[in-house]
This record gives C-alpha cells, structure tokens and sequence, in this order.
C-alpha cells in the first residue's frame, strides 16, 4: 500500500491501533507485530502497520491488519523528522488512536507524531540496548516514553527502572509467546523431518545440536564450536541454522575456527531455515548460546514446546524461560568448557530422563508463554491507556 494514506471512512467501535516498526522482513519484533495485528482484529479494532515493508507484509494482511509503506528503516535524523511528517498526516486520516512503537529510529518519529495529534503512544522495549558512545541513552530513551512501556521480560522491566527512572506502575511484564498448536511434537510428520536431514546432510547415530538464530558474534556460535570440540562426544553434529544476512565474514570466521579446532566435518551452516517445528524435532539439544544478555529469547520457549533440551546462558532473559536442571540447563555466558560439559550431560540422559525434562519444559510455555497470552496482555494494555475501554461481546 502507498505510503499516502487514504481517508478514514468509517468510525470503529474499537481503537484504531498503528503499530510502526522499521520493517517485515523477519525476526521476533516482526513476528510479534503479526501476532498484535490478529489479536486487535479479533478484538473489533483496526489494525494498522508502517513499515519499509517486508515478506511478512502479507501476514499482517492476512491477519486483518492494513500495511503502509514508509522508510521508517532509516536511522537519518533527516528522515526520521519525514517519517514523522508522514505519520501525522497517517494518524489524522485514519483516525488512530493509539500508536505502538516497537523500535528506536521510527519510535522518534511515532513520538513526534503521537505529540503532534495528542494521540495515544506506546512502546514495547525488546532489548538492552548498547549504550558504547555519547548520546546513545538519549537515543534509546524513546522507548521509555510510553504511556505503558511493555517489557519483554523481566530482566527488560528492571533495566528500563534503571537506566531511565520510569516507575513501576507505567512498565508491564509482556513476555513472548508461541503458538503450541504450531509448536506441536505430535503435529511434525516425519517426512518434514527426513527432508531437514537429507538438506542438512544430518546422518543416523550422529546426536544433533542445533542453534538458531542470526549468524552474529554475539549469539555465541563461535564459543559453541569452541565448546563442540572439547566434548567428550565426538559423534555429535552441530547445526548453526540462520542467515548471515550479509556478514560473509564472520561466516568464513566461524568455518575458519571449525576447520581449526578439528570439527569443520561435524558443524552445518544451513541458513535460513521455513520449518522451525521440524527443526527442533530433528535436534538433540537446542542450545541458546548468547554471549551478551538478550531481551527474551524466543529460540529457547519455542525449542521448549516442542519438548527439547536445552542449554542457554545464565542471563537475560534465559534464565527467566530456563529452570536449571528442570526444563532445561543453564552455563555461565562465554565458557566453551562449561558449556562442553552441559552438552555431554544432556547427550547423556536416559530416555526417561530427556522425556521428563522435555515434558516439563513444553508445560512450563503452556503455562506462561503463549501467544494468547501475549495477545490477550497487550490488548489490556491498550484498553488500559484509553481509560478501561470495555471488552467487545
């Protein structure tokens, strides 16, 4: 859709929710985005998304939501003073009622706007984000205006207390979620598991170790392939599934290291993977590796719901979804040798031993970190903004 809006023609019953991110191309902010369009549709709102745009634009249609097209990607400041141009002249055409942002640069430009129409505007804080240079808190700080600032966990929720002194009552605890229908072990049929196999050159016997996520330093591949060639199991395989998205170096580092430590034949770097269900029940242990604390971590609570083992850091929001030596195991952040000796404890269990763990892990996300949780949480906290709008019904 052009990014010049077209006039509201009707009033909703409901909010009118903008929800602006830089783009859809992938990703647990995007993903998150598709899963708040459905659930405001559902609930008898509007659903509109401005974005750069993205394969996931489609999702976001086909969950009843309305795309506009802006270069809200740009970090310029020139562009994002455009941006928020743009997204007044959106705001007052569609009559929007609430503004979510959902990352910084286009956040700046939501918040001028917002301030401009006097319209509602909330953020979802989904990081620690770096502050390595002068300047960076204040560039940051946007996210912390919301009327409601959601946080992804509650690692989130005490950073942004700390670092930018917004009291208790304005943060909510959202955390992610994942569809268990689609996160299903009984719904992944064994032809989608033998195709994985067959591309990723997975042979029988050979244990599996799969971490997803985006090849970058800080996720931890190279302290696992690090921690690959210490085990004791010299059978394992290791699949690093994620694209590099452009850093051809840093993957030609990470065969690099394999090549020298001895394993090159036992590490996979398959790229992008469509069939995240049938990866996990092709893995052995699913390991969340990150060097550097992340928000949430998605990878772990969808590898839990499928019933895996597995491994992530002793921080962040890990350690909030991984409850040591009950639904998983937790390793100090950057210890190839702690992390080697986790790897061969949980090759090791016993039928049973995995099945338990497996079973309370997928419970413990049955409980608390589902996308209807997710969906129902937001949308209160939209109602709550707009001063306890009654539920439709």
């Amino acid at each position: 859709m052009n990014a010049t809006p077209e006039p509201a023609t009707t009033e909703s019953a409901y909010p009118v929710v903008l929800q602006v991110l830089p783009a859809l191309d992938g990703g647990g902010v995007e993903r998150g985005t598709v899963e708040i369009t459905q659930a405001i549709t559902r609930a008898g709102g509007s659903a509109l998304v401005a974005s750069a745009g993205g394969r996931l634009v489609h999702a976001v249609e086909r969950g009843g939501g309305r795309h506009f097209t802006l270069p809200l990607d740009s970090k310029s400041p020139w562009r994002i003073w455009r941006n928020a141009a743009a997204l007044t002249r959106l705001i007052l055409a569609q009559r929007v009622d609430i503004v979510h942002a959902r990352s910084r640069a286009p956040a700046w430009s939501a918040w001028l706007a917002a301030r401009r129409t006097g319209v509602h505007f909330v953020t979802t804080y989904h990081a620690p984000y770096g502050e390595d240079f002068p300047l960076k808190r204040r560039y940051n700080a946007v996210m912390a205006q919301g009327e409601i600032v959601i946080a992804i966990s509650h690692f989130i929720a005490r950073l942004i207390a700390a670092r930018h002194g917004v009291p208790a009552g304005r943060i909510r605890v959202i955390p992610r979620g994942v569809d268990p229908a689609l996160f299903d072990p009984g719904r992944v049929a064994t032809d989608r598991m033998a195709r994985l196999a067959k591309a990723w050159r997975v042979e029988d016997g050979h244990p599996t170790i799969v971490l997803p996520g985006r090849l970058t330093r800080w996720k931890g591949q190279g302290v696992l392939i690090e921690a690959l060639a210490r085990m004791t199991n010299r059978a394992a395989c290791l699949v690093l599934v994620g694209s590099d998205q452009g850093r051809a170096r840093f993957s030609a580092e990470l065969a690099a290291l394999a090549a020298r430590l001895g394993v090159a034949a036992r590490v996979r770097m398959v790229g992008h993977c469509d069939d995240m269900p049938a990866a996990f029940m092709l893995s052995d242990v699913v390991v969340n590796p990150s060097i550097a604390p992340e928000g949430f971590g998605r990878v772990v609570i969808e590898a839990q719901a499928m019933g895996r083992i597995t491994i992530g850091t002793d921080h962040g929001g890990a350690a909030e979804t991984i409850e040591d030596g009950v639904t998983g195991l937790l390793v100090p952040p950057g210890d190839p040798a702690a992390l080697a000796g986790a790897l061969d404890a949980a090759l090791a269990m016993t039928p049973a031993q995995r099945a338990a763990m497996g079973e309370a892990a997928r419970a413990a996300v049955q409980a608390r970190y589902t996308t209807a949780a997710l969906q129902e949480a937001t949308i209160a906290v939209y109602r709550d903004v707009l001063g306890n709008l009654a539920a439709p019904g």
